[in-house]
């Protein structure tokens, strides 16, 4: 079988030289993704389109993947099943057209197109009229026009070589993969930074991520299913970078140095410090966020221009304008929102009554008084993984979740004072120690061994991250507890 690769609109558009550079692009990215299917498939390419030839002993199951992989790279309008016959008579042809093309153009117009190459005793508007007359008799409610019909029925006749299009699949679009230079995804795992990412593959930028991390190595392990998926759908063709950045001292320093209302720019500041940094370090030219104006305090305009003040690299925000259910929608059409449906907001833990309208200048007053030694070594700490082995070793360790409190147990709140104050937790007979989340861990070390831990916040979210966290250090007595 014969797939027809038709090019996206943006590809045919350029001139002579751009266009001959990004089939070539095109041609080796599906040379590279499908042959890790079957590595018998061979790309050819011409000045529209290209052309996929699978070995007929593919499997049914086989040759659907390769359909369904062709229709996610980027630089595919269309993916066209073609079947190659030896030409017999008109009336053969018909048979062989009607099956896929009725269903197709039933209560919509068309016309019938043959390219004709060789000796015949007929011409392209004989066979055309009479394909077009045959179809028109048994479709249902179809019509013939000319100018642009809905459809188009094409049929090839290379001397006594027929080849017929059985099935349309509609393609991505936009750019071949790798022929408009890198970018560096911040991902957080929610519903805007995947659909950021995607929007930038599409365009065929080569896309690597950043990832902060604050919620210890479960966080971690529900951005890199994400990451790998999208880059397994969408940009397999190209190995990419995944950049996984340890940030929970950094929101510790915050916490404790900047004031309430500054927390979330402040954070955000920091992390595109950091991600323009790793991005340099990698000469790559832009990085990209899934924020969108007004979806939270930190994204009004006034907030963002001071976010950006921090870097001169160029920060592209593919839906900054999108309404959030917009966003959402575009992640089920991706395949993302799965995701991000149990994916917590980590960053939403640490910002309390937030200014919407900070001043440059009252922000740097606030961040003089933070280390800036932590962020340091925090960039330091990154660690990069291939996208392809995002899922190498990705196991976390488990805890348990309790809802008593036992004889030898001690319930730590872990919430930040401010929440403490005005919520103080009360549970009938026991005692309760107050250790901010940012403390925890260098206080783990001076509490009883002898005792179990029971570490509460309102959600769970935190209490579960920082036991986690605390296992994973080699901590055998924390657990969550809930209320």
């Amino acid at each position: 079988m014969n797939v027809l690769l038709k090019l996206s609109p943006e590809i045919t558009i350029k001139t002579n030289s751009i266009r001959k550079l990004m089939i070539k692009h095109l041609r080796a990215n599906v040379r590279n993704t499908l042959t890790r299917i079957d590595e018998r498939v061979k790309v050819k390419g011409t000045w529209d389109s290209l052309t996929v030839l699978i070995d007929d002993s593919v499997s049914s199951e086989k040759r659907e993947n390769m359909l369904q992989t062709l229709c996610r790279i980027s630089g595919v309008q269309q993916v066209l099943s073609v079947t190659t016959h030896q030409f017999e008579s008109f009336e053969r042809t018909l048979e062989l057209l009607m099956p896929a093309t009725l269903p197709e153009i039933a209560n919509k117009s068309f016309c019938v197109r043959v390219r004709r190459v060789g000796q015949h005793d007929f011409s392209s508007q004989d066979i055309e009229r009479y394909l077009g007359g045959g179809l028109l008799k048994f479709a249902n409610n179809a019509r013939v026009q000319l100018k642009k019909p809905d459809v188009e029925v094409k049929l090839e006749l290379v001397d006594d070589q027929l080849s017929i299009i059985t099935e349309r699949r509609l393609g991505l679009g936009g750019y071949p993969m790798g022929s408009q230079d890198q970018c560096m995804a911040l991902m957080s795992g929610g519903y805007d930074s995947p659909v950021a990412a995607y929007r930038m593959m599409r365009r065929g930028v080569k896309t690597h991520y950043c990832f902060f991390n604050l919620g210890g190595p479960a966080h971690e392990k529900g951005v890199k299913e994400v990451t790998h998926y999208l880059w397994q759908q969408y940009s397999a063709s190209h190995r990419v970078y995944f950049v996984s950045v340890p940030f929970e001292p950094v929101v510790n320093e915050i916490l404790a140095k900047i004031p309430n209302g500054y927390m979330g720019v402040v954070l955000k500041r920091m992390m595109l410090r950091a991600a323009a940094r790793i991005a340099q370090g990698a000469n790559i030219p832009a990085l990209v966020t899934g924020e969108a104006i007004a979806q939270v305090s930190s994204q009004t305009m006034q907030n963002l221009s001071v976010i950006d003040q921090v870097t001169e690299q160029l920060v592209l925000r593919p839906v900054a304008t999108e309404d959030k259910q917009v966003i959402i929608d575009e992640a089920q059409k991706i395949g993302t929102a799965k995701f991000a449906e149990v994916m917590p907001e980590y960053c939403g833990v640490i910002s309390k009554k937030p200014n919407t309208k900070v001043q440059l200048t009252d922000i740097v007053e606030a961040e003089a008084n933070f280390d800036f030694s932590v962020l340091n070594r925090a960039i330091e700490s990154a660690v990069r993984t291939r996208s392809d082995r995002l899922l190498d070793d990705n196991d976390i360790v488990e805890v348990a979740q309790v809802s008593t409190v036992g004889d030898n147990e001690v319930v730590i709140d872990i919430r930040h004072p401010t929440e403490v104050e005005a919520h103080p937790l009360l549970i009938e007979g026991v005692k309760v120690l107050n250790v901010p989340f940012y403390k925890l861990r260098t206080e783990a070390e001076h509490l009883d061994s002898n005792k179990q831990y029971l570490l509460y916040c309102d959600q769970g979210v935190m209490s579960r991250m920082q036991a986690v966290y605390l296992a994973d250090q080699g901590y055998q007595n924390f657990s969550v507890f809930k209320k």
